[in-house]
């Protein structure tokens, strides 16, 4: 009640049921189909798990009117999405909430952003923008919804939220079917919270009429109250289930391919994969198979008296140091370069993150903040495996990384950076940056080189992953494109001075095919030539 003793407009989220306290016939009725459970029964991947239960609320209404940590806005890129729930919340929030939201300059698809809630009885709002659903890019959509819902919930994580309230994030202006969507958003809480639910004690989905049936049906797929429901919900569950995070997977993209092609495979694990003979091959010379005396760098690691399990603990502490100044720092402006972001997964499921050199004006920012910068973008993504693309079109002297700096880089980032990264694609490579590239991973660092690939061509960069699942900046496309009509011209250039050569000792017109490479005439050539 408000002092004037009027009712108050806002729903605590502790007073709402959760999802294991409706249908209580059904919790009851699990006793009687326990015995149906046998060692040797198929249960569900999503199993009926009643403290995980507990966490969730099914409830129809405005998602501004929670009274819990955070509530979630969907929007567009600018954050000036005019939609049903952003228009709710900005009402309820107060002027203050478009001055704050001018301050995050704008949210990519797949983000999350936090700002103070204002006059909301929420203390902050989370705000993520859904991809537009194109049918021929579901799967770039499918991975971009995953990534706003995880990222909602990462961001609620290292904030100690206790309570969140979703909204449906995938707006009908942007046409994601909404049952896909929602199997998206129940199996990405569901595994959050089977992960990570001592950092959170309630999520809501907060629904519209529209919603709620939608949500009723497919709730107890991944959320079963009994194990009769677990065993009935079964059947209904998709194909894709997503992996161990909920993140989607397609079984028929996850193309092995040998790292490194003419290499003896026997024994070989399957993480090695790569582009190709085209790109991983480099030589079985002495020189291309050069490595540092691993000797040297453990008796390196090991000086100072200091044991290697006392300086992986020294590391960790000095990389968490770095990572909670990333959180507090303001990194907006490096943000605004656009020159690192999440975009789809390849062919193997792993998330890709593409670098644009061209955007990294070197001697004009502040490389710290770059590195901070860096922490905070990938601490989330390296936890699993990823892989990097680094476009280094039309870079100039400017846009060019020290050797230190990205030494001090590898120095600093956690381990499961290492372990997790399995291939950088180098696209648009020059001679000297190959050069570059082969004395920092040779000399500079250890455990790099075998997973740097050079690509010539966005061609060969497309057999490792699809073109609709990365976000390219428009100038890479044209200078590829410019690249491959320049190639065609020599290529036919080539081939017009053969002609001119023949025609020159014979008077009849010589026709010239290509087949397969080299020309061949249809009249037998002179007795001269």
């Amino acid at each position: 009640m408000d002092p004037l003793g009027a009712p108050s407009q806002f729903v605590d989220v502790d007073t709402l049921p959760s999802w294991g306290d409706s249908c209580q016939d059904e919790l009851n009725s699990s006793d009687t189909t326990a015995e149906i459970f046998q060692e040797d029964t198929v249960r569900s991947p999503f199993l009926y798990n009643k403290d995980v239960n507990g966490k969730v609320v099914l409830w129809k209404g405005d998602v501004a009117l929670l009274n819990c940590t955070a509530i979630v806005n969907t929007s567009n890129e600018s954050l000036t999405d005019k939609n049903p729930v952003s228009e709710s919340i900005f009402m309820l929030a107060g002027p203050d909430l478009k001055e704050d939201l001018q301050k995050l300059k704008g949210c990519r698809t797949g983000e999350a952003k936090l700002t103070k809630g204002f006059n909301l009885a929420a203390r902050f709002i989370i705000h993520t923008v859904g991809p537009k659903y194109k049918s021929r890019y579901r799967t770039a959509a499918e991975s971009s919804l995953y990534s706003c819902y995880r990222n909602v919930l990462q961001l609620a994580k290292e904030q100690s939220m206790s309570s969140v309230g979703f909204c449906v994030i995938n707006s009908a202006k942007r046409g994601y079917p909404l049952e896909d969507a929602t199997h998206i958003a129940l199996r990405t809480v569901r595994r959050f919270l089977e992960i990570h639910g001592e950092t959170i004690e309630k999520v809501v989905f907060a629904v519209s009429d529209l919603e709620e049936g939608t949500y009723q049906k497919l709730l107890p797929l991944y959320f079963p109250r009994s194990l009769k429901e677990e065993n009935r919900s079964l059947p209904y569950l998709p194909a894709d289930i997503g992996n161990a995070e909920g993140e989607p997977v397609v079984p028929e993209r996850q193309i092995r391919i040998s790292e490194k092609p003419g290499a003896p495979e026997d024994n070989q694990e399957e993480e090695d994969e790569g582009l190709g003979v085209d790109l991983s091959f480099i030589g079985s010379h002495a020189f291309a198979r050069m490595e540092g005396d691993i000797d040297k760098q453990r008796k390196l690691i090991l000086q100072g008296q200091l044991s290697e399990a006392a300086l992986q603990k020294q590391h960790q502490r000095n990389y968490n140091r770095w990572l909670c100044q990333a959180r507090s720092e303001d990194l907006s402006d490096i943000a605004s370069l656009k020159a690192l972001y999440q975009t789809g997964v390849d062919n193997c499921g792993r998330t890709v993150m593409v670098v644009v050199g061209r955007n990294i004006p070197v001697t004009l920012i502040d490389m710290d903040k770059a590195l901070l910068y860096f922490i905070h973008v990938m601490d989330h993504i390296a936890v699993k495996e990823y892989v990097l693309v680094y476009f280094h079109t039309l870079t100039s002297e400017y846009n060019h990384l020290d050797s230190d700096f990205l030494k001090k880089l590898y120095d600093v980032v956690d381990v499961k950076y290492k372990r997790n990264l399995k291939a950088v694609y180098f696209v648009h490579p020059t001679f000297r940056s190959k050069v570059s590239t082969w004395f920092f991973t040779t000399f500079s660092v250890s455990g790099l080189k075998d997973k740097i690939h050079h690509v010539d061509s966005l061609h060969q960069l497309f057999s490792a992953i699809s073109p609709e699942q990365i976000d390219f900046p428009p100038f890479v496309l044209e200078y590829d494109a410019r690249e491959k009509d320049l190639s065609q011209e020599r290529h036919f250039l080539q081939i017009n001075v053969s002609v001119g050569d023949l025609s020159a000792v014979s008077s009849e017109p010589i026709f010239v095919c290509i087949e397969n490479g080299p020309y061949y005439t249809s009249y037998p050539p002179s007795p001269d030539l």
